[in-house]
């Protein structure tokens, strides 16, 4: 059993920057972001795997930065020029599976989300 946290959320103008990171309770193969705003499907943001290079959704390309220390089962996500439609419950997953998937399905631990909202 792996147990996910996330903390960093909270409330920022448009164009602000905010950091969220994801302790785990132990290393995982694959961890990720994921958000979802209400009466909309959890989508994907970022996903790093142990030795793959961050993927990011086009949505967020270019100003979100995903970054695991493996040292402390933690991740992080740097989100700079944060826009209105940037805000979101904010969720992170992880899974021990061979293939990182970009599909919530794909993620069997997760924790309870952090709030993140961008006022214009």
């Amino acid at each position: 059993q792996v147990q996910v946290a996330e903390s960093g959320g909270g409330s920022v103008q448009a164009g602000g920057s905010l950091r969220l990171s994801c302790a785990a309770s132990r290393l995982t193969s694959c961890m990720a972001w994921f958000r979802q705003v209400p009466g909309k499907e959890r989508e994907g943001v970022a996903y790093v795997t142990t030795d793959v290079r961050p993927t990011y959704a086009d949505a967020v390309k270019g100003r979100f930065t995903v970054s695991k220390d493996n040292t402390k089962n933690t991740l992080y996500l740097q989100m700079n020029s944060l826009a209105p439609d940037d805000t979101a419950l904010y969720y992170c997953a992880a899974d021990n599976r061979p293939f990182c998937a970009r599909e919530p399905e794909g993620y069997y631990y997760w924790g309870q989300g952090t709030q993140v909202t961008v006022s214009s």
